[in-house]
């Protein structure tokens, strides 16, 4: 499963909530009539009774418009407040076989990036990437090193040449401190 967004908050007494997208194409996956899951593990937020809301396996979005770059959502079957804040930070996914492929060949799926074993240009192993890190200026490669702390590599062409996704490895040619924090 894929994560394509993050209910924040309520919005209001209707229902409607505030989400945070992390997705490229919140047109496509956040359209009226959509079908959402929900993060298996999420909890209802804190001050709710668990046993008057249950979390569904499932949400269908009714109805979206954008609100200060995040989404307001309306969901079939949240019409109140109380209901909506059962919600929150409940984390919004989509299956990874619904997800075409990208157009651009430098460009990849967190999914795809996920477990690949970073390399020098010479062939010494830097460690394993994490997770991705969604940064304003770039996306970060966050990096479990052999140690077993981690670093953060800026997903650029300058000093990530190379993503070989067969071969399930990443080139990482680190500008020099890049791992010495």
């Amino acid at each position: 499963m894929l994560y394509v967004g993050r209910i924040v908050r309520p919005h209001g007494i209707r229902g409607e909530v505030i989400v945070e997208v992390r997705t490229d194409d919140p047109d496509e996956r956040f359209a009226p009539g959509k079908v959402l899951a929900t993060d298996p593990g999420a909890m209802p937020s804190k001050g709710t009774d668990p046993a008057a809301y249950q979390v569904p396996d499932q949400l269908t979005i009714e109805a979206v418009r954008a609100h200060q770059g995040r989404l307001i959502i309306a969901f079939d079957g949240v019409y109140d407040r109380n209901v909506a804040d059962a919600l929150r930070g409940v984390l919004l996914c989509v299956d990874s076989a619904d997800v075409g492929p990208l157009s651009d060949p430098d460009e990849f799926h967190d999914h795809q990036l996920v477990g690949l074993t970073a390399v020098t240009p010479a062939g010494e192993t830097l460690g394993e990437v994490a997770r991705i890190d969604h940064a304003p200026a770039s996306d970060l490669l966050v990096l479990r090193r052999p140690e077993g702390h981690t670093a953060l590599v800026p997903f650029v062409k300058a000093i990530v040449p190379e993503v070989d996704l067969a071969a399930g490895r990443v080139v990482v040619d680190p500008p020099e401190g890049l791992f010495d924090l």
